[in-house]
């Protein structure tokens, strides 16, 4: 078993998520977001180089539009960033804080196991 990332607490109550199978690592392209659907929830998933994993909520939180999978990855300074395709705020990818200072993205826990990626969510 290999867990390449796992975010913050899906609940401050809860230790462990209940693990959600998506899609197969191989099945998320470098550099580029992928939309699902979690448990009802729209979720965009990141693969970074070295198969760094992030999901996010996948609603802009300014235009409420399901867009940020389609957004531009970059980072500022070491910090992996996600750009909306829309009006352009940034967001990290690991706290899903804007860096403008407006309202942020929800953040899932997210891992590889033997190449199936997995979101976790709330027990």
């Amino acid at each position: 078993m290999t867990e390449l990332v796992l975010q913050r607490a899906v609940d401050a109550g809860t230790t462990e998520p209940t693990w959600r199978p998506v899609c197969r690592l191989d099945d998320l392209e470098e550099c580029w977001g992928e939309a699902a659907l979690v448990d009802g929830e729209q979720i965009a998933l990141f693969r970074l180089p070295g198969d760094r994993l992030h999901a996010v909520g996948n609603i802009d939180p300014r235009t409420r539009a399901a867009v940020m999978a389609r957004g531009i990855v970059g980072s500022r300074g070491a910090a992996p960033t996600i750009a909306s395709p829309l009006h352009k705020e940034v967001y990290d990818l690991a706290t899903g804080a804007c860096l403008s200072g407006g309202e942020g993205l929800l953040t899932y826990p997210v891992r590889s196991v033997d190449g199936v990626v997995q979101v976790g969510r709330a027990a």
